[in-house]
């Protein structure tokens, strides 16, 4: 059985969400459960049905999730109906206002957010890793809500499971070119003890990013992904094992 995690700032009328964790799927090893990335080695047929899944539990008129080819950007699009898998747009975030089409998007420890302004009928996903965070994916969600009917004191954000600031090791290079963007950015490092490195707060960063656009209201709702490996797949866990793969789970919304 499917077993989403929801937010409560989300429980609209006319939308359903879903922060979906490895419960109910079909895939095996490696990607046991509710494998949703058809950029990992899983068998495509199982990623199809878990995929197909979602889309059912949502309420889709269609038996497939709409996302987009992920590359830790800044950008945002709007889908007006289904796209095929070989003309999917290089985005961060889609958008729609179409009942029935599921969106979503896929994370492995990156921080996903969900949109909704419930009056405008407007629905948006974004990932937000460390880079598309720094590069505003999260502003550029809310723009094209805007174009699409949003208004942004309406709109309505939840963070997701991500990977938590004391599972996030990073480097100098890492801590000195997000400080060096903004000073005020220091707030998201810690220390724990002499000799170790850095810990970055990501759910934090994007959640202060997120309280400076004025929106109706955000909730974290933001479990670690890289401490539970029973709910959630993580790309660090997955790094510091050197196993050869790992699954994404997938963040998903859509209008009724």
């Amino acid at each position: 059985m499917l077993k989403p995690i929801l937010s409560p700032t989300l429980d609209l009328p006319g939308v359903r969400h879903g922060f979906f964790t490895r419960d109910g799927g079909v895939s095996e090893g490696l990607y046991a459960g509710l494998n949703c990335g058809l950029g990992s080695k899983d068998d495509p047929a199982r990623v199809l049905e878990n995929r197909a899944r979602v889309a059912r539990h949502l309420g889709g008129v269609r038996p497939k999730v709409l996302t987009v080819y992920q590359i830790h950007s800044g950008t945002a699009v709007r889908a007006e109906g289904p796209i095929a898998r070989d003309a999917l747009p290089k985005a961060d975030a889609v958008v729609t206002t179409v009942p029935g089409l599921v969106i979503g998007i896929l994370t492995a420890d990156c921080t996903p957010v969900l949109f909704a302004d419930p009056e405008a009928k407007v629905v948006g996903a974004a990932h937000a890793g460390w880079r598309g965070a720094v590069a505003g994916i999260v502003e550029a969600t809310v723009a094209e809500m805007e174009k699409a009917g949003a208004r942004r004191n309406r709109i309505r954000a939840a963070i997701g499971p991500t990977i938590s600031q004391a599972a996030y090791e990073v480097g100098p290079e890492f801590e000195a070119e997000v400080v060096g963007l903004d000073p005020a950015n220091r707030d998201f490092f810690t220390t724990p003890a002499s000799g170790e490195k850095s810990r970055f707060d990501l759910p934090g960063f994007v959640a202060r990013r997120l309280a400076a656009l004025g929106l109706a209201a955000i909730d974290r709702v933001s479990p670690c992904t890289y401490a539970d490996e029973s709910k959630f797949f993580s790309f660090r866990r997955t790094t510091h094992r050197s196993e050869p793969d790992y699954g994404r789970q997938i963040s998903a919304i859509v209008v009724t």
